[in-house]
């Protein structure tokens, strides 16, 4: 099967590699534009055109693709089925229809639960305990295509939206081919979603505020969900810190909300609305990250402190 693949970030390498290396002819793939990143503000290429460089897979980077050059160069490939993973840009009704297949699309959450641009991180902010990945037939709407496939996985206490996309991403590309060859040979066919949808919009810098008059594990559900973007932050003496690593510590004693009840070697306890958080690790604005015991200390700091409101 002669197949283009539309994706960008990290997530969508493992589905890339599954294809090539399941003996697809991919055709082409469609990237990002390279994108100024870092402090020294260098222009770097998403990490799948660098995977496509390195198979030596012709690489597409159009500034839109919606343009009817763009839509004529894809069609001169002459695309079975288009693969999208992650791409970052809703494709358009002329792409959905191009390919004799279709477009088919990896998505990170149990379809109809969390259709948009951030599953991964609204499933642990959410404070569920079961996620998922779904292969579906794209159509114009947002996420709503039929189902092909899906698999499970339990969202633990330890993962975070880093750890949990990376698992999801080699769920998704273990999928991939046995999608493809089950359309191919007929033995799966896509049905509706079904049940009520929830939606999963980008997350924003305001997201990850920590109010502390919130129950602990309300909390520890932000932190693991917006690490590493955007964070989930707070401020002490009017300095901002964003808290890279707590857990729970109990749910379920009341204190002062933003209360330091005590510094420990590493970490620090601090009160909430319900319980109490361990917080272990934190990153002050313009600084590298360190234990949140050694950044009390170094700001002259005893138990009794309490974080701004």
């Amino acid at each position: 099967m002669r197949i283009v693949f539309f994706g960008t970030p990290d997530f969508a390498v493992p589905s890339l590699n599954a294809l090539i290396d399941s003996g697809y002819d991919v055709a082409a793939v469609v990237t990002q534009p390279d994108r100024l990143k870092g402090r020294g503000h260098r222009l770097l290429p998403p990490p799948v055109k660098e995977l496509a460089a390195l198979r030596g897979i012709p690489v597409l980077q159009p500034g839109g693709i919606r343009t009817p050059e763009f839509q004529e160069e894809l069609a001169a490939f002459r695309p079975e089925a288009v693969v999208v993973v992650a791409y970052g840009k809703i494709i358009p009704p002329r792409v959905l229809k191009l390919p004799p297949v279709g477009c088919i699309n990896v998505h990170a959450s149990l379809l109809p639960k969390y259709r948009g641009a951030a599953p991964i991180q609204w499933a642990i902010i959410s404070g569920d305990t079961v996620t998922g990945v779904t292969t579906m037939m794209m159509d114009e709407g947002l996420d709503t295509g039929d189902i092909i496939l899906q698999e499970e996985t339990g969202i633990s206490g330890e993962d975070n939206a880093l750890t949990l996309s990376n698992r999801l991403a080699e769920m998704g590309a273990s999928l991939l081919p046995r999608t493809l060859e089950g359309l191919k040979n007929g033995s799966v066919k896509p049905v509706p979603q079904s049940g009520e949808p929830t939606f999963a919009p980008p997350l924003t810098k305001e997201v990850g505020f920590i109010d502390w008059s919130l129950p602990a594990q309300k909390l520890g559900d932000l932190i693991r969900g917006t690490y590493p973007w955007p964070g989930a932050y707070c401020f002490l003496s009017g300095q901002r810190l964003t808290i890279m690593r707590a857990k729970v510590l109990d749910g379920r004693r009341r204190g002062i909300p933003g209360r330091v009840e005590r510094i420990g070697s590493e970490e620090i306890q601090v009160s909430t609305g319900r319980g109490v958080l361990s917080v272990f690790e934190v990153k002050p604005e313009g600084r590298k990250s360190m234990p949140a015991a050694s950044f009390m200390h170094g700001r002259r700091m005893t138990e009794g402190a309490v974080f701004d409101v």
